[in-house]
């Protein structure tokens, strides 16, 4: 296999493409003194650029919330593009869907936890993400929908 024929990953460009923070109920909120209950939500989207260019998208939402009320909501398009070269097209979707996340994901997460203290609350720190369980999943429910689910014997 000659070095062009040969398969390869590069990292062209990191970047935020869109950043929210919104603290709706300021300032009566800093006056609560429990603590707010904390979820994540995670979404990837990858489009191709040509040239073996791929964007790939990591959207992390972060919504605090005291029963009702929304404490603050914080939400990240981190971005990159990648080039890929020479990699079969059965390669290309869990490269796309895994391995750029996992790459993306702890920019993100700097970015989560800088705006929240930067609105005045305590750090998020976000857990590691398993983006290959979720990409298995995402298959499974796939299949499933599909009417294509494998049978076990």
């Amino acid at each position: 296999m000659t070095e062009q024929e040969a398969p390869s990953f590069a990292i062209e460009k990191l970047y935020i493409k869109d950043l929210s923070l919104e603290v709706p109920n300021a300032p009566a909120i800093f006056l609560e003194r429990e603590s707010p209950e904390v979820s994540l939500q995670l979404q990837t989207a990858a489009q191709g650029l040509g040239d073996d260019a791929f964007e790939v998208t990591l959207t992390v939402t972060v919504t605090a919330k005291l029963g009702e009320k929304t404490v603050f909501l914080v939400e990240i398009g981190q971005s990159g593009i990648f080039r890929i070269r020479n990699v079969p097209q059965d390669n290309l979707d869990p490269l796309l869907s895994i391995a750029c996340p996992n790459i993306l994901f702890p920019y993100a997460r700097e970015v989560v936890s800088n705006e929240v203290v930067r609105a005045g609350f305590a750090p998020v720190v976000l857990q590691p993400v398993n983006f290959e369980a979720l990409y298995a999943a995402r298959m499974q429910e796939q299949q499933e929908a599909a009417g294509t689910s494998p049978t076990v014997q």
